[in-house]
């Protein structure tokens, strides 16, 4: 019989500390004039949209994806800061958490612009380590791997494979269920079937409860492509069914892709998504090089010892011994005996599996299907806004979205298909326009040590020698062992606030408000951002989201930039377009600073204009707005 149609979802703890959005932390996210309609969730497993269509026989319930329609423009991106709670040298209890308010104004802004410009720092070669650090900044985001399971005693296998001589083809054992992937008992074989049974039985029984989450999943897009469905068991052999699995050849997900492979076969990786650790898109991928190796070499055995060892290894095996019997192959000395075992594992693996009592693995807690809705949400989504939105677990939602290796939607892509828990789209897109991001400055302690100098401690922490000394009061840039200095971070989190407080948040109707004349400036030879903000008073950050740059710095000589001064009286129209059939009429601009809670619904509708002209007037893709964004507001003169 065949394992029932379920799948489990693999209990990690994950202690992740997540990149968090600094000063374009969202308040609203969606637009509430057009409620989404929402279909029906997925039964079992509902293949991504790249996947051909089911055939009629083996056809599940499939939901159509909710998707909010949002015009192609270029938009705002977030800045992620990371943040961790302490250092290693730090221990909690002496850490100082202060109060914002510590700091003067102008002490907070060179502090966040500091904090702004290092918050999408990667260090690449921290990916050799258990612990994948994604940025040098004072609190990096901790992207949780595992050693795959089946790494952990290949030594000790290899040992004894070595003692038991001669590999041989086998016989055919008697079996009562049908297998659809060539089966063989030999010594090899059995020696796999006695480890998992006796000296690795947890260990097994894990890997059998994983599969509950994946195997149907996995089973389905193997038999839409017309391959061995028993071929999913190749992932229990890979990585144990865990989608964080990280090799020491940084193999990584639940198909042990490299980069390079991964990148072959059509999965994006990059600093803000990993598609190696999506089940879905991985095991696309894993099927489509294992069709492209049996094309090659018309044996499945082979097919599975070069997805271990690679095509250009097994390629070489067979012109150098002239032939493609895999057992003839390992019986020399050519393959390395960690190949050779990929074999005979993956037999006895399919064996248990597919009849794990006569094997004497018994009641065993196979976990649910993998299940979601889909929602499409907007570049700069933090999942953390997506738990409070849906009053779920986060933990639970960054497993469904583990590819996102900030937690939070990339840069790149103006929507991102986000996958939810089944019953929890609605609520999403319901709630998600009331999400509030609070902002806090807090501080830790860094004890000076012997030799360690201002330049280094800066470089640690990502920040200024000027916002270090600013903060500290120092006077000189030479700082004394055991002097205890101030090392500001930034943390969000997430409010959803009631629709009472929702509305009490905005701003009162009387009174006018602020105005200020906006500047066209030329970007100049020798020029960035952070220069030309300084010159007019603002951050670069605001800088940056005037002008909609998704990298302020770069820049290119002879750019106009937008910029609103903080000194300024009136307004001018430059690069705004008027939507009215009178072009020429001169207009006023009103200047608006979006608050915490503030939706483009509510700003619209205390203007009496319509969302879409905010965001034409302001460049703004989708509906994010950020606190603190100031928006050109138009109104025709007599209006």
């Amino acid at each position: 019989m065949t394992l029932s149609n379920k799948y489990i979802l693999h209990t990690l703890s994950l202690p992740i500390t997540v990149g968090l959005i600094l000063l374009l932390s969202g308040c609203s996210f969606l637009n509430p004039q057009k409620p989404p309609t929402i279909s029906a969730t997925y039964t079992e497993y509902v293949p991504p949209s790249q996947v051909e269509p089911l055939r009629p026989e083996s056809a599940l319930v499939v939901a159509n994806d909710n998707k909010l329609t949002l015009q192609e423009e270029k938009p705002i991106t977030p800045s992620v800061i990371p943040v961790e709670e302490q250092t290693a040298e730090t221990p909690a209890e002496s850490s100082v958490i202060l109060n914002e308010s510590d700091l003067s104004v102008e002490e907070a802004a060179l502090v966040a612009e500091d904090l702004a410009d290092n918050g999408e720092s990667i260090d690449d070669s921290a990916e050799k380590t258990e612990e994948i650090i994604l940025s040098d900044a004072p609190e990096a985001l901790v992207e949780e791997v595992t050693i795959p399971e089946p790494e952990q005693t290949a030594a000790e296998e290899i040992k004894q494979l070595d003692a038991l001589g001669q590999w041989e083809a086998g016989k055919t054992p008697e079996v009562s269920v049908a297998f659809d992937f060539p089966i063989t008992l030999n010594k090899q074989v059995e020696f796999y079937l006695n480890f998992f049974q006796y000296e690795r039985p947890k260990v097994f029984t894990n890997w059998l409860k994983r599969s509950g989450r994946y195997l149907p999943m996995i089973q389905q897009q193997l038999a839409e492509r017309g391959l061995p469905k028993d071929l999913a068991y190749l992932a229990m052999i890979e990585s144990g069914f865990i989608i964080t699995a990280y090799s020491p050849m940084h193999a990584v997900g639940l198909w042990q892709f490299i980069s390079a492979t991964g990148t072959r076969y059509k999965l994006v990786i990059n600093k803000e998504v990993d598609e190696r650790h999506d089940p879905i898109k991985s095991t696309k991928a894993a099927i489509g090089y294992l069709a492209d190796l049996y094309k090659e070499f018309g044996s499945w055995y082979l097919a599975v010892a070069s997805y271990n060892a690679g095509e250009g290894k097994i390629r070489k095996a067979v012109s150098m011994y002239n032939t493609t019997d895999f057992w003839e192959l390992a019986q020399g000395d050519y393959l390395k005996t960690e190949t050779k075992r990929y074999v005979p594992m993956l037999i006895a693996s399919i064996l248990i599996a597919k009849e794990p009592a006569k094997y004497g693995f018994t009641d065993i807690d196979f976990e649910d299907p993998l299940a979601f809705d889909t929602v499409e949400v907007p570049r700069g989504t933090a999942l953390k806004a997506v738990a409070v939105a849906t009053g779920h677990d986060y933990d639970e939602i960054y497993k469904l979205n583990r590819e996102l290796r900030k937690a939070v939607t990339p840069s790149y892509r103006t929507m991102y298909p986000l996958k939810v828990p089944v019953g929890k789209a609605e609520q999403l897109l319901t709630n998600l326009p009331r999400v509030k991001a609070v902002r806090t400055t807090e501080y830790k302690i860094h004890k000076v040590k012997k030799k360690e100098s201002m330049a280094k401690i800066c470089k640690k922490y990502g920040l200024s020698k000027t916002a270090l000394a600013t903060i500290n009061n120092l006077r000189t840039a030479s700082v004394a062992p055991g002097t205890k200095l101030r090392i500001p971070y930034q943390t969000t989190s997430y409010k959803l606030m009631e629709s009472t407080q929702h509305l009490a948040a905005l701003p009162k109707k009387t009174g006018a408000a602020n105005t200020e004349t906006s500047i066209v400036h030329k970007v100049k030879s020798g020029e960035n951002a952070y220069i030309i903000a300084k010159r007019y008073g603002v951050s670069a950050q605001m800088l940056a989201t005037w002008n909609n740059l998704s990298d302020a710095r770069r820049l290119s000589i002879g750019q106009q930039l937008v910029v609103y001064p903080k000194k300024s009286a009136a307004i001018q129209t430059a690069g705004l377009q008027n939507e009215t059939s009178d072009a020429k009429e001169e207009s006023l601009l009103t200047y608006y600073k979006v608050q915490d809670g503030d939706t483009l619904w509510d700003i619209a509708q205390k203007y009496n204009i319509s969302t879409e002209q905010i965001k034409q007037w302001n460049q703004i893709s989708g509906n994010i707005i950020q606190p603190g964004l100031r928006l050109a507001i138009k109104i025709e003169k007599g209006g």
